[in-house]
C-alpha cells in the first residue's frame, strides 16, 4: 500500500490547526514536513500527523512550545512520567482557579478588596499587607503612624486579625447608618453623631487629630480604590457626603449636645 501524504490544506482540515502555526512548527523544528517538493509544497505522512496530534494534546495541557519540542524527542514512557507530574500541577492550578472564581464572586457581590483572600498561598502580599506597606512608605516617619504601629505590635498575630475584623464590622455598621442620613446636611447633629462613631472606630488603634482626619477624608475621594468599597453602602454621591461630613467635624469639632 502506498504511503498516503497529506498536504497543508489536508492537515488544516483534519486537525483545525492554522497554516501559520504549522509553518511556525516547521520553522522551529517542532514538526518538520515529511517531504518538501521542489515547488515548496509541504507534505506530511501519517506518522507526522500522529506527532502533530500529540503536540496539540500537549499544548492543550498547557505545556510551553519549548517543552513540547523537548518532549517530542522522548519515548512514550518518558512522556507519561512527565505527564504524571504535570497532572499534579494542573490539579493545584484547578484548586487555585476555584479559589479565584469564589473570590471574584464575592467581590462582584460587594465584598471589599481588603477582605478577599486572593493572594493566600501566593508570593504576592495580601491586599491588607499591601495597604500596610503603602502606609509605612507614605506615613512611616509621622508620629501618628508610629503610634499606630506601636499599638498594633502589642497584639499577637491572632489578636491583630481579630482587631482588624472587629474594626471592619464596626466601620461597616457606622457607614450603613450614615448612608441612611445622606439626605441631611453633612454638618447636622445627627450626621455628626455617626461621624463621632466613625472616628471612634479609627481610634481603636490611634488618636485621630484634625490633620489625620483631613488626610483620611481626602484619600477617600481621591484614591479610586475606595470607590468600590463605598459603593456597597450608597450611590456615587455618598463618598462626597462622607467627605463633607468629616470636614465639618474637623472644622467645628464635636457637636455641643454630644459634649453635654
Amino acid at each position: 500500500m502506498k504511503t498516503p501524504y497529506f498536504t497543508v490544506k489536508d492537515i488544516i482540515q483534519i486537525t483545525g490547526i492554522t497554516k501559520r502555526s504549522l509553518h511556525y512548527y516547521d520553522k522551529t523544528d517542532i514538526l518538520k514536513p515529511t517531504k518538501v517538493e521542489v515547488n515548496g509544497y509541504r507534505y506530511y505522512d501519517q506518522e507526522a500527523l500522529g506527532n502533530l496530534q500529540m503536540i496539540l494534546l500537549f499544548k492543550e495541557m498547557n505545556f510551553a512550545l519549548k517543552d513540547i519540542a523537548a518532549m517530542m524527542k522522548l519515548s512514550k514512557k518518558e512522556q507519561k512520567e512527565i505527564l504524571k507530574e504535570h497532572r499534579s500541577t494542573l490539579v493545584q492550578r484547578k484548586q487555585r482557579l476555584e479559589i479565584i472564581i469564589d473570590q471574584l464572586d464575592e467581590y462582584v457581590d460587594g465584598t471589599d478588596i481588603v477582605h478577599l483572600n486572593m493572594f493566600d498561598d501566593s508570593p504576592i502580599q495580601s491586599i491588607q499587607e499591601q495597604y500596610d506597606s503603602e502606609a509605612k512608605l507614605v506615613y512611616g516617619d509621622t508620629e501618628k503612624y508610629q503610634e499606630f504601629k506601636k499599638n498594633v505590635n502589642r497584639l499577637s498575630t491572632e489578636e491583630q486579625q481579630e482587631a482588624y475584623q472587629q474594626f471592619s464590622i464596626n466601620m461597616e455598621k457606622v457607614l450603613r447608618k450614615l448612608v441612611q442620613h445622606q439626605d441631611q446636611s453633612p454638618a447636622s447633629v445627627e450626621v455628626q453623631k455617626y461621624i463621632r462613631e466613625w472616628k471612634s472606630c479609627l481610634e481603636t488603634f490611634m488618636v485621630c487629630d484634625a490633620e489625620i482626619l483631613t488626610c483620611i477624608a481626602e484619600v477617600y475621594v481621591t484614591d479610586r480604590r475606595y470607590s468600590g468599597f463605598f459603593a456597597q453602602f450608597g450611590d456615587e454621591d455618598f463618598l462626597r457626603f462622607l467627605y463633607e461630613a468629616i470636614m465639618a467635624w474637623v472644622k467645628d469639632g464635636e457637636p455641643q449636645n454630644e459634649k453635654m
